[in-house]
């Protein structure tokens, strides 16, 4: 978690504000120097952009504004010297627990996070299975084989299969597409490996993949922690495994 890159914003943030609100000093030459409000406010306003995308990105976006600019105003209030043992008792919550407070609540809605979109993922491929009449495999793949194509398959991990495919959220987000691409079976998440497996070639197949076959609680931001996949794929060619000529 990159909380020290939200400290530093959070700090430039206050910095920017209390730099703002000083009486500005100097002679007329040096306050030309300054820069002109239109520009401190396109910094300030870029320094909030920053600091709600950080906040997204570390999953802090519920959090409540009041507080944060309650924080904000307590920093910008502060008196003394930081290092001094009563700085911190200006504060409502001693500063030097924050990144185990901000660890701790990440950790908390990652594990919720992970927990709901389980729940959710079981939940839908009982109903897919169900409203489809769909099949289902020993390890949770269920999947629909809208065309069976022909008696050619991959039976190999190392086999190569060329495909189009649509990849999506159980909510119905998109988050990957590609036409005519190709990968070896083994080179991909455990439940394309055995998936592929369930159509011939030339055929169409529509894959629920349960978390755990697929990226599980390595799920990227775009896809999220242990959630169930649905891939919606045309197998256009499988190309079995040949083994490298041994060197003499």
């Amino acid at each position: 978690m990159k909380l020290i890159k939200i400290l530093a914003i959070a700090s430039a943030a206050v910095l920017m504000i209390a730099c703002n609100g000083s009486s500005k000093e100097g002679s007329k030459a040096v306050l030309s120097l300054l820069p002109a409000k239109s520009h401190a406010d396109s910094a300030a306003y870029l320094l909030g952009v920053n600091f709600g995308m950080a906040m997204v990105q570390n999953k802090f976006q519920d959090l409540d504004m009041a507080k944060i600019r309650e924080g904000i105003n307590d920093a910008l209030k502060s008196k003394g010297n930081p290092n001094d043992e009563d700085f911190i008792k200006q504060f409502r919550i001693d500063p030097n627990t924050m990144n185990e407070v901000l660890n701790g609540y990440v950790q908390k809605m990652y594990a919720y996070e992970g927990a709901l979109n389980l729940e959710k993922g079981n939940k839908f491929r009982k109903d897919f299975m169900a409203k489809n009449s769909a099949d289902s495999t020993m390890t949770g793949i269920v999947y629909l084989i809208q065309d069976s194509g022909s008696g050619v398959r991959a039976t190999s991990d190392r086999d190569t299969v060329r495909v189009n495919y649509r990849g999506t959220l159980i909510d119905g987000t998109e988050f990957d597409k590609n036409d005519d691409i190709s990968f070896p079976l083994n080179g991909v998440i455990s439940g394309w490996t055995e998936g592929m497996k369930l159509v011939g070639e030339g055929g169409k197949i529509t894959l629920v993949i349960p978390a755990n076959m697929a990226y599980g609680e390595r799920g990227p931001a775009a896809i999220g922690v242990n959630s169930t996949l649905i891939f919606d794929v045309d197998l256009l060619e499988v190309r079995p495994y040949v083994a490298p000529a041994p060197v003499e």
